[in-house]
C-alpha cells in the first residue's frame, strides 16, 4: 500500500457574499492548470427553505515521478446559501450570500503504484530506500507540496477577496 505523508493542511473561511459557481470553475481550472487530476469524490445538496447547504469534496493528485505523487483534498462546507441581488460598479448582479469554509489538506504519497508491496522484504527495501536513498528527494518534494498547496489557498483567497466586493 502506498504511503501518504501529511505535508499542509489549511483553512478558509469566508461569510457574506460570492459567485459559487464562478468560484468553483476558478478553482478546478487552477488545479488542472498547475497539473493536477481533479476527481470530485462528494457533491450533495440540502435545500432547507430558501437556502441549501452543500458539501463536496474533491481529491487533486499530480505524479511527480514514478514513484512520488502529491494529493491534495479540498473538503467545501457551504451553510445557508441563497441568492442575491448585488451592484458592483453600478451594474446589479445575481450573487451567492452565506457561509463557506474550505479545508485543504496535502500528502505526499510515496509508492503510489504499489511496486514496493508485493512482498515482505521488498516493504522492507521500501522503508530503507526512503529513509536512506532518496530522504532529501522526500525532503524537496514535501517543501515543493507544501509551497504549491499554500499558493492553491492564496488563490482562492485573492480570488474571493476581489469576488466578494460589492458595493
Amino acid at each position: 500500500m502506498a504511503e501518504k505523508d501529511k505535508v499542509h493542511n489549511g483553512k478558509i473561511k469566508q461569510e457574506g457574499i460570492f459567485n459559487f459557481k464562478d468560484f468553483y470553475e476558478f478553482l478546478y481550472d487552477y488545479l488542472t492548470d498547475q497539473n493536477y487530476d481533479v476527481v470530485e469524490l462528494k457533491y450533495v445538496e440540502k435545500l432547507k427553505g430558501e437556502s441549501k447547504d452543500i458539501e463536496i469534496i474533491w481529491i487533486a493528485t499530480k505524479e511527480v515521478s514514478d514513484y512520488f505523487k502529491f494529493d491534495i483534498r479540498v473538503h467545501w462546507l457551504i451553510y445557508g446559501m441563497k441568492k442575491i441581488k448585488a451592484k458592483r460598479e453600478g451594474e446589479e448582479l445575481i450573487m451567492d450570500n452565506g457561509t463557506m469554509e474550505l479545508r485543504f489538506d496535502a500528502w505526499l504519497v510515496k509508492d503510489w503504484e504499489n511496486r514496493w508491496e508485493n512482498r515482505p522484504f521488498w516493504k522492507f527495501l521500501r522503508g530503507v530506500y526512503d529513509r536512506f536513498i532518496v530522504k532529501s528527494r522526500v525532503d524537496d518534494y514535501g517543501i515543493k507540496l507544501w509551497e504549491e498547496s499554500i499558493e492553491v489557498i492564496n488563490q482562492a483567497k485573492s480570488f474571493l477577496a476581489v469576488e466578494g466586493q460589492s458595493g
